[in-house]
């Protein structure tokens, strides 16, 4: 763990609504965080944003930020055509990098990241919050422990209803859709479940009429000892869940993604004895920001050496995932995941 006396330092490229409402208020949470600097296209914009976040310095350009030699990270929550790209030119500034997902719009995109990290010697991580939040990590106890049986199966559907053509979740050529923006997760998680990686996938994607984005996308990912089913919507209700199927019990995350920060998180177990609830066992857990878990875990990995969640080989394999997918959307059949 990262010592409260040496926060990690970190620089924020971008002043997005997601990052000023969500992300960045849920690192400064961390003790072992320390934002020091805030850069945007415009120094005006950049002041904004460091005010309303608290933050002493900005600068005017993501170049100026890259150049500060009091930043030792970098968190990236730029739209996602833009990732790879910044990714690559913070970590041969010198700087640890944490880049919201995706990490790329391909795996071709991410590839290069892997000589990137192994060249710095800096590492370049992938923002699943998720897999810092304890609810996933008893999920994956309870899973490796054999407690619920074989995992055969997991069940997935994540939606919100968005349908502003100015928002980038919206604009195609940007890397918006369904399948990016929050289809990411449900790939991520079966991956960090099974422990494995799927050998094929197949997918349905419903396109936006104007935009061209995926508002409807579902899947199917073949593990081979099991399968993941998946739904998930931009133009849809609200909604979240995740049902993990094993031989003997089942789990079921009740808020799996957005999990609140002031509200405890809820994880029900169930035998299966009977149809009404009955053997349903629920965990309560405390409420926790995984935004600050998250860059408490990452400080801990740079402090110390070790190798951090969601490394760049990790997101690589993702986004092999997210190409058979597209490809299948396009071929109507089940396409392989590239090794």
């Amino acid at each position: 763990m990262a010592s409260n006396e040496h926060p990690l330092r970190w620089g924020i490229l971008g002043a997005s609504r997601f990052a000023r409402l969500t992300s960045v208020p849920g690192m400064t949470k961390s003790p072992a965080c320390q934002i020091v600097a805030l850069a945007s296209r415009t120094l005006e914009k950049a002041r904004a944003a460091a005010d309303e976040l608290g933050i002493g310095r900005a600068h005017g350009s993501y170049e100026a930020l890259l150049a500060d030699p009091e930043v030792e990270a970098i968190y990236i929550p730029l739209p996602n055509h833009l990732h790879a790209q910044w990714s690559e030119r913070a970590a041969r500034a010198g700087k640890h990098v944490l880049c919201e997902k995706p990490m790329a719009l391909t795996a071709a995109e991410a590839e290069p990241l892997l000589q990137v990290a192994r060249e710095t010697g800096k590492f370049i991580v992938e923002a699943f919050m998720i897999r810092h939040h304890p609810q996933w990590r008893l999920a994956r106890e309870r899973v490796q422990s054999g407690s619920i049986g074989e995992l055969r199966a997991i069940q997935c559907a994540f939606s919100y209803h968005n349908v502003d053509p100015a928002n980038i979740r919206n604009q195609r050529d940007i890397g918006g859709g369904a399948l990016y923006d929050i289809g990411c997760y449900a790939i991520n998680l079966s991956r960090y479940l099974f422990g494995s990686e799927p050998s094929r996938a197949v997918a349905v994607c419903e396109r936006d009429p104007t935009s061209g984005v995926d508002r409807l996308t579902s899947g199917i990912l073949d593990f081979g000892t099991g399968q993941v089913t998946f739904t998930v919507a931009t133009q849809q209700v609200p909604f979240q869940r995740v049902q993990i199927f094993g031989t003997r019990a089942r789990i079921e995350m009740e808020i799996p993604f957005n999990a609140a920060p002031d509200h405890i998180s809820r994880v029900f177990i169930d035998d299966g004895r009977d149809r009404f609830g009955g053997g349903v066992v629920v965990e309560e857990l405390p409420a926790v920001d995984q935004y600050a878990e998250q860059v408490t875990n990452f400080a801990a990995a740079v402090r110390t050496g070790t190798t951090p969640e969601n490394s760049i080989e990790d997101s690589l394999a993702t986004m092999r995932v997210i190409d058979a997918m597209f490809r299948s959307a396009n071929s109507g059949r089940f396409e392989n995941v590239a090794r």
